[in-house]
């Protein structure tokens, strides 16, 4: 398993950033896999594979190139910079495009294991691989970054408010089920593979979401910052997780039980508006139902006001689970 050492204070000082990049690369990852994880993704993918595919066979280096990039244990270290947050995604492609040519051929030929092949032995590489970034955004990407981003705000808001609750070590072992996990002794397994382990104390630590559920990767900058890139919580990327018992749609109505199934973990209104598609204001009386009956609670979180279940939520929305049938949740619109 690959591993980092760090200190107490690198720990105590990192954080979560949403990057645009980080979107996009995790969304080209799924174009080329072709394999989605919940409906959602699937519909992206037959919306926008065919002219995905369509680009690579038209451009075959471009092609060869991703291929290469995408390794099957390493990802070619150039296309995946370090995000920094609070960048615009042009910020971010800036640094993929001034990649040393000679440095991105290296790192090709470290995910590949192996030698370069002649067609990628050139040295726009690097322009290449940005124009690939931007087209996925522009058409794949930017037509869903605003529910996007605040899905990923919602995941950040969520995992900040259990690391109080439950300390750094119960949000480490859940970014990445299977992936990442506290090991102790200062020790913080990011992923399966068997490589050496690094000493990062005293650097810049980020973890970063991205909506792709079988998306995951690290990135560093030798000694400055190092990021753990990991899948939001499904419930608000998919829709596996969200569906609405029957029995409880025909008790508070769909819309509302919507909201309370989404709220298994601490949501504000705004993000339960951008996950629902509902409006601000049906949401909020939604809010004001559930609270007033005793099914959600409001907590602080800095500056944040987040709603949750009680232990009465709970149990209402498990003993909907355990019955029979489900209905779709309430959405203004059905975008991945």
């Amino acid at each position: 398993m690959g591993w980092w050492q760090l200190n107490a204070d690198t720990l105590a000082r990192s954080r979560f950033v949403v990057s645009p990049l980080a979107e996009v690369f995790a969304s080209l990852k799924l174009l080329h896999a072709g394999q989605g994880a919940h409906p959602g993704e699937h519909a992206w993918l037959g919306a926008h594979r065919p002219a995905y595919e369509a680009l690579l066979a038209a451009d075959p280096v471009t092609a060869r190139l991703v291929r290469a990039g995408l390794g099957r244990e390493w990802i070619a270290d150039f296309l995946t910079p370090t995000p920094r947050g609070e960048e615009s995604l042009a910020t971010e492609v800036a640094r993929v495009r001034a990649a040393h040519p000679g440095a991105a051929r290296a790192h090709l030929r470290m995910s590949l294991g192996g030698p370069l092949p002649d067609v990628l032995d050139r040295d726009d590489l690097p322009e290449r691989a940005a124009g690939l970034l931007e087209w996925v955004w522009e058409e794949t990407v930017r037509p869903y970054w605003e529910r996007r981003r605040r899905v990923l705000e919602a995941d950040v808001v969520a995992r900040t408010a259990r690391v109080s609750r439950g300390g750094w070590a119960s949000v480490l072992d859940g970014l990445r089920p299977g992936g990442t996990r506290w090991l102790g002794e200062s020790r913080f397994q990011v992923n399966r593979h068997e490589y050496p382990p690094r000493e990062i104390s005293g650097a810049e630590l980020v973890f970063v979401p991205v909506t792709a559920q079988r998306s995951g990767w690290v990135s560093w900058e030798e000694g400055e910052r190092y990021a753990v890139v990991y899948p939001c919580a499904g419930v608000l990327a998919g829709d596996g997780g969200r569906a609405v018992p029957a029995g409880l749609g025909a008790l508070l109505g769909t819309a509302r039980a919507g909201v309370l199934v989404l709220l298994g973990s601490p949501m504000s209104t705004s993000q339960l508006t951008a996950v629902t598609g509902q409006g601000l204001g049906s949401v909020g009386r939604h809010l004001k139902v559930l609270r007033e009956a005793g099914l959600v609670e409001r907590r602080r979180a800095g500056r944040s006001v987040l709603y949750v279940r009680t232990g009465i939520g709970d149990a209402l929305v498990e003993a909907g689970r355990r019955g029979r049938g489900a209905a779709g949740l309430a959405s203004g619109h059905d975008d991945y």
